[in-house]
């Protein structure tokens, strides 16, 4: 199991994400082995949730390659194997990446992330 990817993913659900999905690109592309893709209700949730992924995984020892978009409706967080998008729902309509790499494996999500403890 990729323990970036699972980092982020329960990053992003923890922080009530949206129409959170994992796509395997490795073999399309150099770019990376998998996009992260998630959807935010409001900017602020854009920036609260790109904020999260850095930081846990930054507990984990792992720094961002490159960020792009803190002041945009789309936050890109590159981590060379891992390339996390957070979206407002506007932006992940208009870029349409899930559309766009649709020949990418879809990854189940719910391998990766851990079981709510909250009553």
């Amino acid at each position: 199991m990729n323990e970036k990817l699972r980092i982020a993913l329960n990053a992003l659900n923890e922080k009530k994400a949206m129409e959170l999905a994992a796509i395997r690109v490795g073999d399309l592309t150099s770019v990376a082995d998998y996009f992260v893709l998630a959807t935010a209700t409001s900017n602020t949730h854009v920036k609260t949730l790109a904020d999260e992924v850095e930081f846990k995984l930054s507990e984990a020892g792992v720094q961002p390659h490159h960020v792009e978009g803190r002041a945009t409706g789309w936050i890109l967080i590159d981590y060379c194997d891992i390339v996390v998008h957070v979206f407002s729902r506007e932006a992940r309509q208009f870029y349409n990446l899930d559309k766009m790499w649709f020949d990418g494996e879809a990854v189940d999500i719910s391998k990766y992330l851990e079981s709510s403890t909250e009553e």
